[in-house]
């Protein structure tokens, strides 16, 4: 192969001395209009100096026009100081509400939870529970698993069942296993689970599904300008950040916005 410049003749080279300055400048907006992550930092980079506030309380942009923004944690956030994170302002923007892992499959429990259960609604942060789901593990025993760690309480976020994997099982057992392990912490707690996701597990295993439209969604979609599920549907939950930051945790945290106002939030919460 010869050079790019071997193409190029040496007269339009001496009178296009910013040649290749245009031409980076058409590859990078060409880039803007197929990559929704480039589009979505070069936002941020623009928009640095009118959103200095979110950036220095929250390390990142906080997407418009959300009302309503929240945090997941685990224990790789340890040890939270919720009055700190209830206390942390920008304007109108605040932490309304945590979810909070609990367990994994049939016998992880997370380290942290018990604490970080109690102090979040202590501190005035609603607060959600969430398992990560297993589909080759019997969901009979996963659902004992949760229902024996986490207690609800009036003004709590309905319970969280996270899944993301296969873990070699089919789609139809998926779908199958998980619906068993929904209608038992139905029964248990007397309110419809929230189901998370990613948006590509949601496309290939719930999108255009009857049978999961009555369910609430989180789905975690990173660095975009906005959710859109393939099949049209409404989300609720969208986990936009995996990079935030806040005052009382240590290092990076999940950041989420609730499709409604507060009043819309509480009203999904336990009666």
């Amino acid at each position: 192969m010869f050079p790019l410049s071997a193409y190029v003749p040496r007269h339009q080279k001496q009178n296009n001395p910013f040649l290749f300055l245009r031409l980076l400048i058409a590859a990078f907006g060409l880039g803007l209009l197929i990559n929704p992550h480039l589009r979505y930092w070069t936002l941020c980079v623009l928009e640095y100096p009118f959103r200095a506030d979110e950036y220095r309380h929250f390390g990142i942009r906080l997407p418009e026009p959300f009302a309503v923004h929240g945090i997941d944690v685990s224990r790789y956030q340890q040890r939270i100081d919720w009055a700190r994170v209830a206390n942390v302002r920008t304007g109108q923007k605040r932490i309304h509400f945590a979810f909070i892992k609990a367990t994994e499959g049939s016998w992880m429990k997370d380290p942290f939870f018990d604490y970080n259960w109690e102090n979040a609604r202590r501190h005035g942060i609603i607060r959600g529970a969430y398992h990560y789901f297993l589909p080759d593990i019997s969901p009979g025993d996963q659902v004992r698993h949760f229902v024996r760690t986490v207690r609800l309480r009036s003004g709590d976020l309905p319970p969280v069942v996270d899944v993301e994997e296969h873990r070699g099982m089919t789609v139809p057992q998926v779908r199958k296993y998980l619906k068993m392990f929904l209608d038992a912490l139905h029964r248990h707690y007397g309110v419809r689970p929230i189901v998370y996701t990613n948006r590509d597990f949601y496309k290939n295993y719930f999108a255009h599904r009857a049978d999961f439209k009555p369910y609430v969604f989180w789905i975690a979609h990173y660095y975009v300008e906005e959710l859109r599920l393939p099949d049209g549907a409404a989300w609720h939950f969208w986990q936009h950040s995996d990079r935030g930051r806040i005052a009382g945790i240590a290092g990076r945290v999940d950041f989420n916005v609730f499709k409604g106002d507060s009043t819309a939030l509480r009203e999904l919460c336990l009666p």
